[in-house]
């Protein structure tokens, strides 16, 4: 039992000697009135951009129901995947929400609440060239070419899996299948649901993708580094939209229901 209070000692001691923007996140957004997200803006069905321009998808969904539950205005922040934890950690936005996953190495560097999905790894190739790639084996080989997103998991999963190969890290996803489309590269390592949709996006163009992810992934909410109030804020709206049925029903509506490809710029 005393080892027990000492632990709540020592726990309930570190509350109060956080960095002292620890609750600021909170206080800004209420200010300023609006919580500022970024994403990159097309990562389908994560986040994308539909006919008029207009962002989408199953992040999309999810920070407009976190905006509202704290009563502000959204304000979604489009910027290259490489560029949003560099933003986070500057202050620019409050919170990142593009298809993360929540890893041991990203964890040392910002909080990440949820997970809200899992994911994994697949790769995007023109069916002429997926039965050699179908495993991070038979790619890992150096006559082989593997586009990946520049800072993503998927570029540290291709060079932890398949060293040999050529990787070209490239700053979006489109500028990554469009090398694979024009033959510059073999195949793209991206997000299972990603490499899907574009398979279902480009059917006149001969591309596969494997039929299961080859790992999973937690993907989640990368938020400011030591202000634990804001996280737990997030945790909490976040729990309530999975308890709520609302977290499955949005996972329907953008992962497993393609119904609205037809909508997509």
């Amino acid at each position: 039992m005393k080892l027990k209070y000492t632990l709540f000692a020592v726990i309930f001691g570190l509350l109060f000697i956080l960095p002292a923007h620890s609750q600021e996140t909170i206080k800004s957004i209420i200010k300023k009135g609006e919580f500022r997200v970024g994403l990159t803006g097309n990562q389908p069905p994560y986040n994308m951009k539909n006919r008029t321009g207009e962002l989408m998808g199953y992040e999309v969904d999810i920070a407009k129901a976190l905006a509202n539950g704290m009563g502000v205005k959204l304000n979604l922040m489009e910027m290259p995947f490489p560029e949003l934890l560099p933003a986070l950690k500057a202050g620019k936005i409050d919170a990142i929400m593009s298809g993360m996953t929540v890893t041991a190495m990203r964890s040392t560097e910002v909080l990440f609440a949820g997970p809200y999905t899992v994911s994994g790894k697949s790769i995007l190739a023109k069916s002429s060239r997926i039965d050699k790639l179908k495993s991070s084996d038979a790619a890992n080989n150096e006559n082989y070419r593997i586009s990946c997103l520049k800072g993503s998991t998927s570029e540290v999963f291709a060079k932890a899996n398949m060293p040999k190969a050529q990787i070209k890290a490239v700053n979006s996803y489109d500028e990554g299948i469009a090398m694979v489309v024009n033959d510059e590269v073999d195949a793209m390592v991206a997000d299972f649901p990603i490499c899907v949709i574009t398979v279902m996006r480009n059917q006149e163009k001969d591309l596969v993708t494997l039929e299961s992810p080859m790992n999973i992934e937690p993907i989640g909410m990368a938020l400011p580094a030591g202000d634990i109030h804001f996280h737990n804020l997030i945790e909490s709206y976040i729990g309530a939209l999975e308890l709520s049925g609302v977290l499955e029903a949005l996972s329907k509506k953008w992962i497993e229901d393609g119904s609205w490809l037809i909508n997509l710029k």
